[in-house]
């Protein structure tokens, strides 16, 4: 079955850095879109940023657009995002999915952003 397993969160400050990293079993991972979404406390699922199955084409919300990249490595069934530049706004439990937020996805991974 789809497994995906989040991890690299963590506290950060503003202005730093963090990289998620999502790993990927049970299906074939070079096919599909993957996308990283998140959970504000208190307000809905939000995407933040989307791959197509080949790398080359990406979407990111504005919220995020220029701080935050997402990746793949389709050899080894990883998804990541580098996060730049993070603003206390971007404190969310941030979780990767298959084909779109509403699709499989993992436990997620909590990013905290305060000083």
């Amino acid at each position: 079955q789809v497994q995906l397993v989040e991890s690299g969160g963590g506290l950060a400050q503003p202005g730093g850095s963090l990289r998620l990293s999502c790993a990927a079993s049970g299906f074939t991972f070079s096919v599909y879109t993957m996308v990283w979404a998140r959970q504000i406390p208190g307000k809905g699922l939000e995407s933040v940023a989307g791959i197509y199955s080949d790398g080359r084409d990406t979407w990111y919300a504005d919220s995020v657009k220029g701080r935050f990249t997402i990746s793949r490595d389709n050899a080894k069934n990883m998804l990541y995002l580098q996060m730049n530049s993070l603003k206390p706004e971007d404190t969310a439990l941030y979780y990767c999915a298959k084909v779109n937020m509403y699709g499989p996805r993992g436990q997620g991974t909590q990013v905290t952003v305060a000083s």
